[in-house]
């Protein structure tokens, strides 16, 4: 994310930021282009990275369930993105419009199942980096737990969950 993204996050108050977390819950329709609930959002889906990536480091990824539906999820997945690599993203994958129109009906096949499936939220494009302005791309939530039960079950994550063992061990010994 953005240096000067987060920078204008620190700018919120309390009154402020629990303002804005309530207004996200409000159609978008209700907003129009209002910074202070793009901010709100920013916020919120830069905190939900720091946990994923937090928890990824710190639990075997093979044992994580993200959601109650998880093999729903990843079994769709892989029947309808067969050839996805999920290790290293390509944003065309996701983003251009052959892409959408494939992503579209998947990620409908969600909802009342996923809460929040279409929220967005921050998704890393290498599996083995951490969130960064150039690592990241924003996605729906139902993307996000698409690709990474994908990861945590294919053993795209084992190398982040594996460096952050390292690490405390040198920190240990050290």
């Amino acid at each position: 994310m953005a240096a000067a993204g987060l920078a204008g996050l620190a700018g919120l108050g309390p009154g402020e930021a629990a303002a804005a977390a309530q207004a996200l819950a409000l159609p978008a329709e209700a907003f129009g282009n209002d910074p202070r609930v793009e901010l709100a959002w920013a916020m919120k889906a830069h905190q939900h990275a720091q946990v994923y990536f937090n928890l990824i480091s710190s639990v075997d990824p093979k044992f994580l369930n993200l959601t109650k539906v998880d093999d729903l999820i990843y079994q769709e997945f892989r029947e309808t993105f067969r050839e996805l690599r999920v290790d290293l993203l390509d944003p065309e994958e996701l983003k251009s419009e052959p892409a959408k129109a494939k992503w579209r009906p998947f990620c409908l096949r969600f909802e009342g199942l996923v809460e929040d499936f279409n929220y967005g939220t921050l998704l890393r494009l290498d599996s083995r980096r951490e969130y960064s302005e150039e690592n990241t791309i924003f996605a729906t939530r139902i993307q996000f737990f698409a690709i990474e039960i994908a990861r945590n079950r294919e053993g795209c994550n084992d190398h982040v969950y594996s460096r952050a063992r390292e690490t405390q061990e040198e920190e240990k010994s050290g």
